[in-house]
């Protein structure tokens, strides 16, 4: 059966009017918040009401030296921030607010603006606009909503799992508990593999992993673990395939897809369909039929007809 398409809404039949939005009756929360800011060196703008949610926020003026990147969040690209270094200064303006919460040792956290901070920052900038909001909580759930640059396999899954190893302290909820934040399971499992390994090819496997990997039950500091063992899992069965690759190229086979190549051809669920596989059993299968790979029964053809994501 087809999947059911989701009814579209209504034209204006959702959120406040231009008049709501800027309601004068801010909340307790939003006018304390603006306070706060004021007695931290900033300076409130305004506080409205968002469009959509009806929730308070306030567009403030903050001072530069206290706003940080969130500790989770993915490293600079220094050619991104080059680039948006040079487009500010030729514009000479600063049009694009970041979203900030205020830490209790009255810092600000970016989720979604370190290099637009960066950028700021190496312009000499004194302040720097944004929006802060009163749930500090929504700085871990900015990940869908980062558009600042588009995160590649390797960014996001580093992103989750240091998001992960920073809230596992802080309350006794699941994994599971988190998934609107983490958006899929793999990312924690490929996270760990790439803190292990700047270089590994994260790509070959994710399809692979969001068929098996699930998110867990454990309170989160004890599925860290577990990730942890799942990681160690993945990277021996990767060793595996490299071996079998080396092999290959050994026989004279060249080709950006050898990895995704190996990976299908040891992959036991690739057709099948119904109950999700087990991840462990899954990978422990994948492994023994790496070791057992036979180099001297691949065709020329066959690889050639492969294709999937090369390596990252």
């Amino acid at each position: 059966m087809p999947p059911r398409k989701k009814k579209k809404a209504e034209p204006k039949s959702r959120g406040l009017t231009p008049a709501e939005v800027a309601d004068g009756k801010p909340s307790s929360a939003a006018v304390g918040l603006a306070a706060e800011i004021e007695r931290d060196g900033g300076a409130p703008l305004g506080i409205y009401r968002d469009p959509l949610g009806g929730k308070a926020q306030v567009l403030a003026a903050l001072p530069i030296e206290k706003v940080d990147p969130t500790p989770f969040q993915r490293d600079l690209s220094e050619s991104h921030v080059q680039r948006l270094t040079g487009v500010l200064e030729a514009l000479d303006r600063y049009l694009d607010p970041i979203i900030a919460v205020r830490t209790p040792e009255g810092r600000y956290w970016t989720p979604n603006g370190n290099h637009r901070l960066a950028s700021m920052r190496a312009l000499g900038a004194r302040a720097i606009v944004a929006l802060v909001l009163p749930e500090t909580e929504v700085a871990y759930k900015i990940l869908a909503l980062n558009t600042e640059k588009a995160h590649n396999l390797r960014e996001k899954s580093l992103e989750v799992i240091r998001m992960a190893r920073d809230l596992a302290p802080r309350d006794d909820r699941t994994e599971k508990d988190y998934a609107l934040e983490f958006e899929e399971a793999a990312y924690l499992t490929l996270g760990v593999c790439y803190e292990q390994n700047g270089r590994f090819a994260g790509g070959a496997y994710h399809p692979l992993l969001r068929r098996i990997d699930v998110f867990l039950g454990q309170r989160l500091a004890e599925a860290l673990e577990l990730r942890k063992e799942r990681a160690d899992a993945l990277l021996e069965l990767d060793a595996a395939v490299v071996a079998a690759m080396t092999a290959l190229k050994e026989r004279g086979f060249e080709s950006p897809y050898l990895r995704p190549f190996v990976v299908a051809r040891i992959n036991p669920i690739r057709f099948q369909k119904g109950a999700r596989p087990e991840f462990d059993e899954t990978i422990a299968k994948m492994l023994a039929s790496a070791k057992k790979f036979k180099a001297e029964g691949v065709k020329p053809e066959q690889l050639a007809r492969a294709g999937g994501a090369s390596d990252e």
